[in-house]
């Protein structure tokens, strides 16, 4: 089971997650969450990078929330078992921006 992530793992979690990238690219903490919105240059490029990160998910058995509209995905990462945030959670959105 994960542990939960204290809130100094957290910004130093985040920190490395959002080296070297542009603030369009970051993630953000929204309370017990990670977020981020992914844009694409269409419709079937996010929904493959969709279909790509859903096998990770399954793999890691840690699944996002997530909403598709076009080429835009909203992302929330969140881990339910421990009511916050995880390494699950920051390993997801590493391959989440890896594969973006």
């Amino acid at each position: 089971m994960a542990e939960k992530y204290t809130q100094q793992q957290i910004m130093d979690a985040l920190l490395e997650l959002n080296n070297g990238k542009s603030d369009e690219q970051k993630w953000q903490v929204n309370g017990a969450k990670l977020v981020k919105t992914y844009k694409f240059k269409s419709f079937i490029r996010a929904f493959g990078w969709m279909s790509q990160i859903a096998i990770w998910a399954e793999k890691l058995n840690h699944h996002p929330e997530w909403f598709n509209v076009y080429n835009k995905v909203d992302v929330v990462l969140t881990t339910h078992d421990v009511n916050g945030l995880s390494d699950l959670d920051f390993k997801l959105a590493n391959k989440m921006d890896l594969f973006s």
